[in-house]
Formats: structure tokens, C-alpha cells, sequence
């Protein structure tokens, strides 16, 4: 390690000058500054904020910009995560139960596994994807012993563990996988009506990531009017949920379609489901509710271009105290829709500060999800990106 490390960044600078043999004057020159500018910032007077300065600085002084932002913030590897998706492809890839073959180790108590899938959900709904990489393949092989010994009965038990796969894997961007992963959760669920619902809510967001708008409204609606046939009048809170997500899926669908009216009709109809299930529940891990919807019309304008509309829902929705009753991996997600759309908005610095909270929030939504990383990446190259926006963009490789 050597001395530059510890320093904030205008020491830095002074520092690599000093390694370099440039005076003040001589650097102050080739940046095409004054030696006063220079003197504030090793001084930390002023403040390095714009990523276009950083690289002006690392080009004069001939080192990566992650150097001159400390060795703390070189770019992240992503072997782990590539390990750990190559893991649960192993894990999607076995077939020893249905293939006869003897267990290679003895089945976990069903009782553990149960807890074990639940306390999968709550990690990744905490937004904590590096955790739940690493225990997701052994959960899936303990689901498959369990379901060896009764499938029927492990059935929900088999979806639920599906449904997670499939939500991570579109998470971390590895969507083939994560069609596979809705597949066995359909194909798991056939039959009842509340189970492949469940599953339908994963496979409309692979659809949509895959750029299947069109399958993701098909599904979603055909799922969500079969269990409006056994009576959502009547049905409870769990059945109107997964009903309204349904719908909020199909209507994501349409948006990225370009449909303006059957986006607002489906988001209207969740709306009056979400109205009656209110706020603060999770069935069936849908959060759904009426600030949920609101997010989703975030969404929806963002990606019908409506970037005013999509900018004004996010301040409306966010303004509730229910919004801190959702999961931490749903709100994060949506500041980065929310990023998304004060960029198109205009607003680079309203971008940069709610992206830099939902990396406060849920650091993984930003540094583990592609699609995050992409805003990012945008974002830092703002003339006025925040100076965290920059540091972090540095740290991920991604300026």
C-alpha cells in the first residue's frame, strides 16, 4: 500500500504531482487552470465534482482515474456474481430426482427447508442478491429432495423457491435463465389456479425484460382473469393482490408497447383492487397496495416517454409514509426509475441524488444489477454529477 491511499482526493492530487515533478504552475498549465485553482483543491478548499475534471486531472498526471480516487475504489470484479449464477445453472440443471438417481446427500428436514426458502425471500427483498447467490443453489436441491419424497404436497414450496430464482436472475441480469426459472414455476404450479398466478408474476417480468411485451400482457391477463373467475368480489386480500399484480404486469407490458390507453385502464383497475387489499401487506410477495401501483405509474410514463408525468408520480408516491413500509428491494429499484426519469427529465442533479439513496438504501440494487449500473453510468457522466455519483460510477468500472 502506498501513501496515497488514505488521502482524500485533492491530497491525492498533490501527492501524483509531486510524483510526477510538477509544480503548481506547471500542472495548473497543461489543465488550463490558475495555480490558485489548484492550490484549493489539494487543499480541499474546493471540491472535485465533475467526472469530466477527474479524467482532465488522471490524463495530466498520467495514472486511472480509480487510482486517483484511492485504491479503495477501483473497479468491482464480478467473478462472484458469475460464479454464483453459474452455481444456480448447475443447480436448475439437475434432474437426479427425476431421473431415479440416489440422493448424493441425505434430504433436509421439510420443516428447515420451508424456513429456509422464507428467510431466501426476505434477503432478497432486503435487496441483499450476493446472499442470497450464495444459498439459492442449496436451496433448490433441498426443495427437489423434499419434493422427492411428496411433490404434491411440496409443490408451493417448489414455485415459491422458483419464483425467487427467476426474480434474482432478472435482477442480475441473466434473463434466459430466469425464463427457465419461471418455466418450472408454471409448470410446477398447473392446475391451481393461485399458484400459477404466483408464477405468472415472474414470468411477465422475464417477458418484459426479454423484450416480450406483448407475451407479458398475454400471460398476465390470461393468469389475472382466472382468478377473477372464481370471484375476486369475494376472494380475499392474497387472491386481490396477486389479481392487481397481474394487472400492474400487463400493464407494464402495454407501456413498453406504447400503449397509452390499455396502460391506464389496467393501472386504474389495480388501483381499485389496491384500494381494497391497502397498504403494508406482501401476499404472495407481490407489496401490492396503492402506493405500489403509483410506482408502477413511475414506471409506465417513464417508459411511454413521459418523463414530467413519470417524475411527478415518484414525488407523489414517495411523499406517503406507506412508502417505507414497502420492501427496501422495491424502493430501490424505483429510485432507479426514478433516476431514469429526471434524466430524461432534464434533471441530472435530482438524478444523481436519488440514485445516490437508493444505493444508501440497497447498495447491491446499484453495484449487482446491470440495468442500475447502466443509469449509473449515465448519470456520472453529467456535467454536475454528484461528487458520490462519481466516486461510486469510479468504483464499478463504470464512468
Amino acid at each position: 500500500m502506498d501513501g496515497s491511499e488514505l488521502l482524500p482526493v485533492g491530497r491525492r492530487v498533490a501527492y501524483w504531482r509531486g510524483r510526477r515533478k510538477l509544480s503548481q504552475q506547471v500542472f495548473a498549465d497543461r489543465l488550463g487552470r490558475s495555480k490558485s485553482w489548484v492550490d484549493k483543491i489539494e487543499r480541499g478548499v474546493r471540491s472535485l465534482d465533475k467526472v469530466s475534471t477527474l479524467r482532465d486531472i488522471a490524463a495530466v498526471l498520467r495514472i486511472d482515474t480509480a487510482v486517483l480516487l484511492g485504491r479503495d475504489a477501483r473497479p468491482a470484479t464480478t467473478t462472484a456474481r458469475i460464479e454464483g449464477v453459474e452455481r444456480i445453472r448447475a443447480a436448475l440443471s439437475a434432474y437426479e430426482m427425476a431421473l431415479g438417481r440416489p440422493a448424493t446427500r441425505p434430504a433436509v428436514p421439510a420443516g428447515r427447508v420451508v424456513r429456509d426458502v422464507g428467510h431466501a425471500w426476505v434477503q432478497f427483498q432486503h435487496a441483499r442478491y450476493p446472499q442470497v447467490v450464495d444459498v439459492l443453489p442449496g436451496l433448490l436441491a433441498g426443495v427437489q429432495r423434499v419434493a422427492a419424497d411428496d411433490h404434491e404436497a411440496s409443490r408451493p414450496l417448489l414455485v415459491e423457491v422458483y419464483r425467487l430464482t427467476a426474480s434474482l436472475l432478472v435482477k442480475l441480469g441473466e434473463v434466459d435463465l430466469g425464463w427457465l426459472a419461471a418455466d418450472r414455476a408454471m409448470a410446477t404450479g398447473a392446475g391451481d389456479p393461485l399458484l400459477v398466478a404466483a408464477a405468472t408474476v415472474q414470468l411477465g417480468q422475464v417477458f418484459r425484460a426479454s423484450g416480450r411485451a406483448r407475451a407479458a400482457v398475454s400471460a398476465s391477463l390470461a393468469a389475472a382473469y382466472r382468478i377473477a373467475l372464481l370471484g375476486p368480489d369475494d376472494g380475499g386480500p392474497g387472491e386481490l393482490s396477486l389479481c392487481g399484480a397481474l394487472l400492474v404486469q400487463a400493464a407494464l407490458g402495454a407501456a413498453r408497447r406504447g400503449d397509452d390507453r390499455a396502460t391506464a385502464d389496467l393501472l386504474d383497475e389495480a388501483a381499485g383492487m389496491a384500494a381494497r387489499v391497502g397498504e403494508g401487506h406482501d401476499h404472495h410477495r407481490t407489496a401490492f397496495g396503492p402506493t405500489a401501483v403509483d410506482l408502477a405509474r413511475t414506471a409506465a410514463a417513464l417508459d411511454l416517454g413521459h418523463a414530467g408525468e413519470a417524475v411527478a408520480w415518484h414525488e407523489q408516491a414517495t411523499r406517503r409514509d406507506a412508502w417505507q413500509w414497502l420492501p427496501l428491494e422495491h424502493r430501490a429499484a424505483h429510485l432507479v426509475d426514478a433516476a431514469r426519469a429526471y434524466l430524461q427529465a432534464d434533471d441530472p442533479a435530482n438524478a444523481g441524488r436519488v440514485l445516490a439513496d437508493a444505493d444508501r438504501m440497497a447498495p447491491a440494487e446499484v453495484r449487482h444489477r446491470p440495468a442500475a449500473r447502466e443509469v449509473l453510468a449515465q448519470v456520472a457522466r453529467t456535467p454536475h454529477a454528484p461528487a458520490t455519483i462519481v466516486t461510486l460510477a469510479a468504483a464499478l468500472g463504470v464512468t
